[in-house]
Parts: structure tokens; C-alpha cells; sequence
């Protein structure tokens, strides 16, 4: 884990990678990566796609996002989610969030700070209520990840 000089969050590395590239890269290429990122986006999983009771809604994005959790065999945290191909900004958050945090630990998802995205540089790009939407995906996965928790206890 590295971490931020401007504050005292650490973040895991790959998600550190990730807000140092969007930070680091000229406005014009962050659009760009948000859309690569959307497009790396794993499909679901069957039976999920067969059941999507079995989803979480996150209503506060603008367009229809789901998200469900499973724990893996060695405790990490595997994440799915399901968003509109019409809806590439809020696909690249969740592309951002699996790339950088599928399979880790509960504790490393709880612990990641609510507003790390600000530093990524996309308050330049992108209006303050879409980018607010990040926030409310992450704040859903802890929440799905600490009843989770809950459960095993």
C-alpha cells in the first residue's frame, strides 16, 4: 500500500496506480482511460444474469446499477456489478473498483477512503453530481461488504 502526500489515506497499490494515472494524465486523456476502464468491465456471471434479485441496487446513480459481492475461498471480496453499456462514465467507476479491488481483503475494501476519486483529476471533466456517483457505488460496496462481515461473525 502506498500512500497519497496529501493525506494521510493509504490506499492499496493498484488503486493508488490507477487515481496517480488519472491525476498524472494530460484532461484530454482521462476521459479516454475512464472509457477504457468502462470497457474492461467483466460481463456477469450467469447466475446472476439468471438472478438479478440477488443484486444490490445502488439508486443513487443516475442510471440502473447493481452490485453483488461474493467471499473467495482465501476471504477476499469478489465484486460484480451491472450497469448499462449506455451509461460508459458509471461502467468505469465500476471498472476502476473491480480492477483495483476485486479479491481483496473486507478490511482493505472498508478501509478505502469515501472520496478518493477527487484526486483523480475528473472534477475537470465530469459534473459534480455524476461524479458523486462514484461515491455512492463505493459507499454501497462497503456497505454489501460489512453485512457481509456481519454474516460471517
Amino acid at each position: 500500500m502506498t500512500s497519497d502526500p496529501s493525506s494521510s489515506a493509504v490506499l492499496p497499490d493498484k488503486l493508488q496506480g490507477i487515481v496517480s494515472m488519472f491525476k498524472s494524465a494530460p484532461k484530454s486523456l482521462r476521459l479516454q482511460a475512464l472509457l477504457e476502464y468502462s470497457r474492461k468491465l467483466p460481463p456477469l456471471p450467469a447466475k446472476y444474469v439468471e438472478h438479478p434479485e440477488f443484486m444490490q441496487p445502488v439508486p443513487e446513480c443516475t442510471s440502473p446499477f447493481f452490485l453483488v459481492t461474493e467471499q473467495d475461498g482465501s476471504g477476499g471480496v469478489n465484486m460484480y456489478f451491472k450497469v448499462p453499456e449506455e451509461a460508459p462514465t458509471v461502467r468505469g467507476y465500476a471498472g476502476i473498483l473491480h480492477e483495483a479491488l476485486d479479491g481483496a481483503s473486507p478490511e482493505t475494501i472498508l478501509n478505502i477512503p469515501d472520496d478518493f476519486y477527487m484526486n483523480m483529476g475528473l472534477s475537470e471533466l465530469i459534473t459534480p453530481m455524476r461524479l458523486r456517483g462514484m461515491g455512492a457505488i463505493l459507499m454501497r460496496l462497503k456497505n454489501v461488504v460489512r453485512e457481509g462481515e456481519k454474516a460471517e461473525s
